[in-house]
């Protein structure tokens, strides 16, 4: 196995290489695009009391449906590629991103608002430099979640043609090869923990500054 392994690294590197460029690349832009839609509908959600068990609702029941269900519905709608990978991964990884930050925002103390309203902050104010700030650490777990999500489902989008470590997956699993299957998955789960411990650095250095600042 162990032969077979670095046979496979002496012979691919450059293949490997780009496969593990684009699990990162369509995992990356997945995760910002669920950024974009989970972090403003967790607000509406807490701004908008009425619609916050539709908007929650809604995005819980897209993420019941498999990923690879996702994927051969869209095929027909956006054809292979990587388009319809990255709809999948979006749609898995807003409900922990939109919940968190639910979950964060209205975890704030109401003393802090009253305070910083007392004190003559604007609404927008008392959004940006209190709520948010506050909820900050929340809504990182929802996205280190999510993050952790994408990259392992990122395997998937090998099947439509949208490339990544997927491709040793099955290319292992159709050929029999215990080697390629070892490869892609470790591949894969190092991506994962990588990616999470750097959302952890990342949230720490963030945390950090915001107390300096005070």
């Amino acid at each position: 196995m162990l032969q077979l392994t670095m046979a496979y690294f002496q012979n691919n590197m450059e293949s490997f290489l780009l496969a593990v460029r684009q699990h990162m690349w369509i995992s990356l832009l997945s995760l910002l695009a669920a950024c974009v839609i989970g972090i403003p509908c967790g607000y509406a959600a807490t701004r908008y009391a009425r619609g916050e068990k539709w908007i929650t609702g809604f995005f819980q029941i897209l993420r019941i449906i498999p990923s690879l269900a996702v994927l051969i519905l869209l095929i027909p709608i956006m054809g292979t590629g990587i388009k319809p990978a990255m709809t999948a991964l979006v749609l898995l990884a807003v409900p922990p991103i939109l919940m968190n930050t639910v979950v964060g925002l209205k975890e704030v103390p109401d003393f802090m608002l009253e305070t910083a309203r007392g004190i003559g902050m604007t609404e927008r104010q008392v959004l940006w430099k209190v709520k948010f700030p506050l909820a900050l650490p929340m809504i990182f777990t929802g996205v280190k979640t999510a993050m952790v999500e994408i990259i392992a489902s990122a395997t998937l989008a090998a099947k439509i043609g949208a490339g990544g470590l997927g491709g040793l997956i099955f290319t292992g699993l159709g050929l029999n090869r215990t080697d390629l299957l070892l490869i892609g998955g470790i591949s894969v789960a190092v991506l994962s923990l990588t990616a999470a411990l750097l959302l952890d650095v990342l949230s720490g250095l963030i945390m950090r500054y915001k107390k300096a600042e005070k």
